[in-house]
């Protein structure tokens, strides 16, 4: 994300929109505290972690619409669209709090302050201060939490804005719906952050575990287009129990065909699980294996070939993805890859896309979608190494292998984070990790 269009936004938005746009990002720089919203914005660019659809829904949910327009050239319906179809930046949690406070009478949030007297203090939350300054209070102190709203509940139902305990108990259906609602993404580059932080969102991870039992756990599927790091890869997934299969140097359309390939394979009705690596030279948002002068294979389409429409065979089972791209310096505002639509108009998808219908799975449940970039310039030197991210990986899932996979790429991304403190930029890798999982998910079947 570029400095000029951060500058930009951050000049057009007045004191509460800042407000609010710094509690919405709370969970995705969880370890840091950013005085201002172009120091939050410019952490999380350089993280690797903010999409130009990203701020387009930070934008979008602040409901400056102009701003849309104006720097993205798009409008509200294709936000819209773009939320319905991928995982979104902001957890429904902090949306959810936001749309309550934008619903609260002045009357009202006198009210709220005084039934929390109680349980704050007298003096925690001055008079002057707003609604979410006082769920942000009320988090330090574990009193609210995305799966904990009941004294929120209690309070609205006696200031009698019954309305607004309606939309805390909408929200807790769905995200209680057993996979009837898609599950928002769980942003992270989590660096330096201890697990037994209370802001850390792994206390949501539900105790309920995947089963991790077949033999072979699942296909891991390996294309490795650079050529440095299949070797270790390899031992490490055949070590956890899966069934490895590898690909070097691959065209696009040749890593294409092999995906189809492995997403139509018949044996995933008999494995607990899915893993696909991928290492290859490409775009912001794509991949180009071996051609370098093609446009690329889109991520996202990836993504679609193991969904639960297009993959039933693997519907309801935990699907992994992690891809070590190497991106060359571009311009990440390029129109063309702001909004990729596949199949009906913008305009339409809402109206078209398929819901899950009672006690059905979504079909973007179940993913964990880790993504590494680093700049070309590390594949041009006389001795180019292996990726430090998939080594961290390896070593972990080598190691700690009974241990949560969130737990370990946690870890993961503080390991690639100190090793960014210490080199130059264009040596600096960026992890970005997005999961619909609905379990906890441990790679071991011992």
């Amino acid at each position: 994300m570029s400095t000029e269009v951060i500058h930009q936004v951050e000049e057009a938005l007045d004191e509460d929109e800042k407000k609010m746009l710094l509690f919405l990002c709370r969970d995705v720089a969880a370890d840091v505290a950013p005085l201002n919203v172009r120091d939050l914005l410019d952490i999380l660019s350089e993280r690797g972690m903010l999409s130009a659809m990203g701020l387009a829904e930070l934008l979008y949910r602040v409901r400056r619409f102009d701003l849309l327009k104006r720097i993205f050239k798009m409008d509200r319906k294709a936000v819209e669209a773009h939320l319905l179809r991928h995982p979104r930046l902001i957890s429904d949690y902090r949306v959810l709090m936001t749309e309550i406070g934008g619903n609260l009478e002045k009357s009202d949030l006198s009210s709220l302050f005084f039934l929390m007297r109680d349980y704050t203090g007298r003096d925690k939350v001055a008079k002057d201060k707003s609604f979410l300054d006082l769920v942000i209070e009320l988090e330090k102190l574990n009193l609210i939490a995305p799966d904990q709203l009941e004294l929120l509940e209690k309070c609205l139902k006696n200031i009698h804005r019954v309305d607004l305990k309606t939309k805390i108990q909408k929200y807790k259906q769905s995200a209680q719906g057993a996979g009837t609602s898609y599950t928002n993404a769980l942003q992270a580059a989590f660096p330096n952050l201890s697990l037994k932080d209370p802001s850390c969102n792994l206390r949501h991870i539900p105790e309920e575990r995947y089963r991790m039992q077949s033999k072979p756990l699942g296909i891991c599927l390996i294309i490795d287009c650079i050529g440095n790091d299949t070797e270790f890869l390899r031992d490490t997934f055949t070590s956890l129990g899966y069934e490895v299969q590898y690909f070097l140097y691959l065209s696009m359309d040749s890593i294409i065909q092999i995906l189809r390939q492995v997403a139509c394979m018949p044996q995933h009705q008999d494995y607990d699980s899915f893993v696909c690596v991928l290492v290859s030279r490409g775009g912001s948002h794509s991949v180009f294996g071996v051609d370098q002068t093609h446009s690329g294979f889109p991520l996202d389409h990836i993504r679609r070939m193991f969904m639960g429409d297009a993959c039933p065979s693997l519907l309801g089972k935990p699907k992994l993805f992690f891809i070590q791209n190497y991106v060359a310096s571009e311009d990440p505002l390029d129109n063309g890859s702001l909004l990729e639509v596949d199949g009906p108009a913008v305009n339409n998808v809402e109206s078209k896309a398929p819901q899950p219908g009672p006690g059905t799975i979504h079909r973007e449940a179940d993913f964990l979608w880790s993504l590494c970039k680093a700049d070309v310039s590390l594949l041009e030197r006389p001795y180019s190494s292996p990726s430090l991210y998939l080594q961290c990986l390896s070593q972990k899932l080598g190691k700690e292998r009974r241990r949560p996979l969130l737990e370990l790429h946690i870890e993961l991304n503080g390991s690639v984070y100190d090793w960014n403190s210490r080199v130059s930029a264009k040596e600096r890798y960026y992890v970005w990790l997005q999961h619909t999982l609905r379990k906890k998910l441990i790679l071991s079947c011992k």
